[in-house]
């Protein structure tokens, strides 16, 4: 009987130890860069009626690493480290010059890439306006 009870405490605190007590990497949010001058201050052009539009370029161009809702969790996420950006998490935590930087730009060290010369500033914006919208 002794041996069964030590055997389950064990279990347990092997259980909780996978689990990982700590906080997850998700609920700290990663320090964000500073928007470069060139794009600092940038307005949307477009109001919430783009989104139709910003979703078709969305679906075709981000989709895939970033999930249909943006969370991150698209079928080339599994291959990405790190992970996609949660655009619905980061959206709340950056104005619209910092998505329109990241989306022309790329970043560094992460498979996001530049999409200036991919996508029209007004595709980009488009896309911007329909992030604003994932909830």
């Amino acid at each position: 009987m002794m041996k069964k009870f030590s055997f389950l405490i064990l279990l347990g605190v092997l259980v909780l130890a996978a689990c990982g007590g700590g906080s997850s990497s998700n609920s700290t949010p990663i320090p964000l860069a500073t928007v470069p001058a060139e794009y600092a201050g940038r307005m949307n052009p477009f109001d919430v009626s783009a989104a139709v539009d910003g979703a078709n370029v969305f679906k075709t161009n981000c989709a895939t690493c970033h999930g249909e809702t943006g969370k991150g969790d698209g079928v080339a996420s599994q291959s990405l480290d790190p992970k996609p950006a949660d655009l619905m998490e980061l959206s709340r935590r950056v104005d619209d010059d910092y998505l329109f930087w990241r989306i022309s730009e790329g970043k560094p060290g992460t498979s996001m890439v530049a999409w200036k010369g991919i996508l029209t500033e007004e595709q980009i914006w488009q896309a911007v306006t329909f992030i604003r919208t994932l909830k």
